[in-house]
């Protein structure tokens, strides 16, 4: 039996993925992302701790490595599927109400800026029970709370398989405060988010 027949929750019918990302999270955001095709049914927001000189999304554009879309997502922005929306740097990234973008530039959160912890509660309030959160590699303790807003709104909780991680330090602080539905390799979480989009909902 494989990781997806051991349960069924990549058939709730999910609305929106957002992932984490830090320290070693360049590796298995790659392989998650190559791993989703170009028609994906979900819109996927990405958080990547970077220098704020860095350009997010820069890494994946020059190696063409996706077939999805991405871009840097701006103010007031629609989420729409089949495309990858990376926070600008220096920016934090919620998302509203209405399901559009904010960007702010409050006071970090876990020392970073954009903050994993920002989106995934933001996304959590808006999305509820139809959210999923992905925690990769990392060297601190973002994204743990923001993935237990998720889980305790419904939403489900995914984690990289912290011996898996170049720094295992941010998903094993977030396996310390959720029970995770999935924790996985990276080619692995790609599996299921492709699975997921197969039972996206429509909204």
């Amino acid at each position: 039996m494989n990781f997806l027949e051991s349960s069924n929750r990549w058939s709730a019918g999910y609305a929106a993925v957002v992932i984490g990302a830090s320290a070693g999270g360049t590796a298995p955001l790659s392989a998650i992302l190559q791993a989703l095709p170009a028609n994906y049914s979900l819109p996927v927001i990405v958080v990547q701790h970077l220098h704020p000189q860095q350009e997010g999304p820069a890494i994946f554009y020059k190696s063409k490595c996706c077939q999805i879309n991405l871009k840097e997502a701006a103010e007031k922005e629609a989420l729409l599927a089949g495309w990858v929306y990376f926070a600008p740097p220096n920016y934090h990234l919620l998302v509203e109400d209405d399901r559009t973008f904010a960007l702010s530039v409050d006071p970090k959160v876990n020392y970073s800026r954009p903050s994993i912890d920002v989106l995934f509660e933001s996304a959590s309030e808006v999305y509820g029970a139809l959210l999923v959160g992905v925690v990769l590699s990392g060297a601190n303790e973002d994204g743990a709370n923001g993935l237990k807003a998720i889980q305790d709104r419904g939403g489900l909780a995914v984690v990289q398989d912290p011996a898996s991680a170049e720094m295992p330090y941010m998903p094993q602080a977030a396996l310390a405060v959720v029970q995770a539905d999935y924790t996985l390799l990276p080619e692995q979480i790609g599996a299921l988010l492709c699975k997921i989009g197969e039972h996206a909902r429509k909204v």
